[in-house]
């Protein structure tokens, strides 16, 4: 035995202190191996959609109704099942729903009933998890109770009168909606076990911190970071352009209120700065993408000042940012300097074009990127509570801890956006920091940027990090943007609709195509026929034909409009996909209403199932990136076994 091996089994040994200890755990991870592999969840592009996120992180994208069906099937009406698969999603709600309408005879009835079936899909939902992980899982007031319920026998005679027990004594302590709250809780936890954010939690939506606070609660969860993730982690850091983007987004779509309500952010400075510089000007360009009924109308014309504002600002941030950095090469993106505000035009690739909007009161036309006093002391306020927003800065170290730009997980490679490629369909080549990079390399030298910006001490470094998260977020070989530019300026100011053209990378153009997946896939280290790429970032517009499915199912799409202010384009509301021991179920969903409707009628979102791809034989924990962590430790207990047995190691009591 080398002196290292032996230095590792002596430390192992102080956690296995014998041979019976040892052959033990051996045999209980050995069975784990045989174990259905647990749900994976898939979600893109959640875009602040707080009540649909919600409600498809309740349903599992229709895993708790499957399961329903399962252990139902014929014997519950339609209308029972409906019920049940509500009560599991909003129990509490739901709950209170009944007592306050009467609308059972006898609550004490009614408990019994829905506590039974509950049981019945606990059980089934917990059936591929050890009983050590089942117990660790349930909710702590209840999980002595639920274990007992949903791991005895109720089909012997004797267990039967002692399980008929427990619940009526619940029921007669008062204790059963606390019991139903805990079961359907119990389930939701179970019929998916582990949840993958593909990018894109921010923007447009009205509630992305609350999608975040959900998040952070979730019980396992990892996050690939999309552009819109990015350029809030930017403005956490206090990158200026960051923040000015971050605001100009939020003033857009009506959603100040995240700032001010739910990150505490005081935006008053700004306020001020917008009225008093544009307080005659009606900002048409400026007009905000609400939603009717979620929006207050007596905001709208402070609140379009506000934007108008931000916008300059953050026009004048990234100007600096292209100066500042030449090996951007970006220089087509300065457009201030190509205004001309006597003739009320800028000039564009050579091409003079009339503005929509020519007051620009801050332009300074020899230095138009410079920030007007008042706009610097207003940046300077912004970054200061973006740093020591404590809500903001909780968010974005998880982001951080949970989240990357791709990951390799179960033979699935999961990224937001594109793989660079040229013309030619192969890796495009990328210059970052003087150095080239592509593919893989690429995705592992930004990350290592885009953390160096929040956390580096080395100022100079942080700097480059922070700028690097800017660049990132709009830059036309980032990997996460993936458009030869962002024409934000131009679709505020120019009519002529084709300045507005963003176009795409290649890779959209070759993602199709069976050697371009396998090129990718063989690049991040997968060459199994049954590894996919699961891609989030552009909208899939079916109302159009398109179709999420990409190189016969090798490519998976699934941003298909959780977003509001995508779905008119989309014709839906967003792909979900989930995937099983028995393979890939991709549904695409209606539009979720609301969490009243959905508990007074039942109501729930309309999925079609759009793929189902079944693997070649049933997956086990054993084929899992966990399988492999508990084949190697089974390994080095065997190992230890072995020096025990040999007399190389003592045993202790």
């Amino acid at each position: 035995m080398m002196d290292n091996d032996k230095q590792y089994l002596k430390i192992l040994s102080k956690q296995f202190t014998n041979v019976a200890m040892t052959a033990t755990e051996i045999i209980n991870l050995q069975s784990i191996l045989s174990l259905p592999k647990g749900t994976e969840h898939f979600l893109s592009d959640i875009h602040g959609e707080h009540e649909q996120f919600a409600h498809v992180l309740k349903n599992g994208s229709g895993a708790v109704k499957r399961k329903i069906d399962d252990e139902f099937g014929n014997i519950l009406s339609e209308k029972e099942k409906r019920d049940l698969a509500t009560l599991i999603y909003y129990p509490e709600e739901r709950i209170s729903l009944i007592q306050r309408k009467k609308m059972v005879n006898s609550m004490d009835d009614w408990y019994l009933v829905m506590i039974n079936r509950l049981i019945r899909v606990c059980k089934s939902s917990a059936s591929k998890y050890t009983r050590s992980k089942v117990r660790k899982a349930l909710p702590k007031d209840f999980a002595y109770v639920i274990e007992e319920l949903i791991t005895g026998r109720r089909d012997l005679g004797d267990q039967e009168a002692y399980f008929n027990e427990i619940i009526k004594t619940v029921i007669r302590l008062g204790k059963a909606p606390d019991l139903i709250i805990a079961l359907s809780k119990a389930i939701s936890r179970f019929v998916i076990d582990h949840l993958h954010i593909v990018g894109d939690i921010y923007d447009r939506g009205p509630g992305s911190h609350i999608c975040m606070d959900t998040l952070m609660h979730y019980h396992s969860v990892d996050i690939q970071w999309g552009n819109h993730d990015i350029v809030w982690m930017g403005a956490a850091t206090g990158q200026l352009a960051c923040i000015a983007t971050v605001l100009r987004f939020s003033a857009r779509y009506g959603n100040l209120d995240i700032l001010e309500d739910g990150y505490g952010i005081n935006l008053l400075p700004l306020f001020k700065f917008a009225i008093d510089t544009y307080k005659d000007d009606p900002c048409e360009c400026f007009r905000l993408h609400y939603r009717e009924g979620e929006y207050d109308l007596a905001n709208a014309q402070m609140d379009r000042k506000m934007h108008k504002a931000i916008a300059i600002i953050q026009f004048k941030l990234e100007g600096q940012m292209i100066k500042k950095h030449p090996e951007f090469r970006m220089e087509d993106r300065l457009l201030l300097d190509k205004i001309n505000i006597e003739k009320g035009t800028v000039t564009i690739d050579g091409k003079e074009y009339q503005l929509k909007d020519s007051n620009f009161p801050t332009l300074d036309p020899d230095d138009p990127y410079k920030l007007s006093v008042r706009e610097e002391e207003v940046m300077e306020k912004l970054k200061a509570a973006f740093i020591n927003c404590d809500k903001l800065q909780e968010h974005v170290r998880f982001l951080y801890r949970k989240g990357s730009l791709y990951k390799v997980y179960n033979n699935n490679l999961l990224y937001h956006g594109c793989v660079p490629l040229n013309d030619k369909g192969k890796f495009l080549e990328v210059e970052l920091c003087g150095h080239k990079y592509k593919g893989k390399a690429l995705y592992d030298e930004l990350e290592k940027w885009l953390r160096k910006g929040y956390y580096a001490i080395d100022p100079e470094e942080k700097q480059i990090g922070m700028d690097m998260l800017w660049y990132t977020w709009c830059h036309k070989n980032s990997p996460v943007f993936g458009k030869d530019k962002m024409a934000t300026f131009e679709r505020y100011f120019i009519e002529d609709k084709e300045t507005h053209l963003e176009l795409k990378n290649p890779y959209y153009t070759w993602y199709d195509k069976d050697e371009t997946v396998t090129m990718i896939l063989n690049e991040f280290g997968l060459n199994s026929s049954e590894s996919r790429i699961i891609n989030g970032h552009v909208p899939v517009e079916t109302k159009k034909g398109e179709l999420p499915i990409k190189c016969g199912g090798r490519l998976l799409v699934i941003d298909g409009g959780f977003s509001k202010a995508y779905q008119p384009k989309t014709g839906i509301a967003g792909y979900t996909l989930t995937y099983n021991s028995y393979g890939f179920l991709l549904a695409a969903h209606e539009p979720f209403e609301s969490v009243e409707k959905a508990v007074e009628t039942g109501s729930d979102i309309h999925s079609e199932t759009v793929l189902v791809q079944h693997v070649e034989r049933r997956k086990t924990v054993a084929d899992t990136d966990t399988g492999k962590e508990i084949k190697e430790t089974i390994e080095e207990l065997e190992e230890l076994l072995r020096a025990y047995r040999k007399g190389e190691l003592v045993e202790k009591e």
